[in-house]
């Protein structure tokens, strides 16, 4: 059962009603590239907003995030799932992709060999993969959440990983949904209930001002 076609929209403005003040620190994030499947893309028109704005603004943060260090992780799901591995997502969204090109992320947010990559099952990138555990082993305690749906998967995630006291930053011009509507819903509920929102800038200035002091300081030995 495919995605149906979703209308474009214009990236909702920057949510002004964060509760926290968190600063985003490139030594203690990791990067999450939410479910960028061909499947979940398909629904969109690539040449207009929201997806233009969001896929070109992942592809800048994941390649920052490259160059400063900081480990990106995909999240996708598995085609061809067995009914029983699918449980009731089959009664909201039928049996999902299919093996194959549906389950291949988007060429322009490709993974790397440094990259890592879960299989995911379930809305959150939480249930039933080992995030949780890599975030811990890479001793990362902040991560910074960009992909699809915005009310559906990143939502969940960003609130599972505040009850994991995993600091989450959702980037909400790095985040496509099914309409602006359920977009500024996602991007409230987790300025207001579990995370930081922000906007593409604001993740690259602050890796880059945090690094710069970093070089003045080893330049200073």
């Amino acid at each position: 059962m495919p995605i149906p076609s979703i209308d474009s929209y214009a990236v909702p403005a920057p949510s002004e009603a964060n509760r926290v003040h968190w600063q985003l620190d490139p030594s203690r994030c990791a990067v999450l590239v939410h479910d960028m499947q061909r499947y979940f893309l398909a629904a969109y028109d690539r040449g207009a907003e929201p997806a233009r704005t969001a896929v070109r603004n992942m592809t800048l943060l994941v390649e920052d995030a490259r160059a400063h260090g900081i480990p990106v992780i995909y999240s996708a799901q598995p085609g061809d799932q067995h009914p029983h591995r699918r449980g009731l997502l089959s009664e909201f969204w039928g049996t999902g992709m299919t093996e194959g090109v549906d389950t291949e992320i988007i060429p322009e947010l490709e993974p790397q060999e440094e990259d890592v990559v879960l299989t995911k099952w379930r809305y959150s990138a939480f249930q039933r993969t080992d995030l949780r555990q890599v975030l811990s082993h890479l001793k990362k305690d902040q991560l910074v959440i960009v992909g699809v749906y915005g009310h559906m998967g990143c939502q969940v995630t960003a609130t599972e990983a505040f009850m994991h006291d995993i600091q989450p930053f959702l980037v909400s011009d790095a985040v496509a949904d099914f309409s602006r509507e359920e977009h500024r819903d996602a991007v409230d509920y987790v300025a207001k209930r579990c995370g930081y929102v922000l906007q593409t800038p604001d993740v690259l200035t602050a890796w880059d001002a945090v690094g710069a002091v970093q070089a003045g300081e080893a330049a200073r030995v």
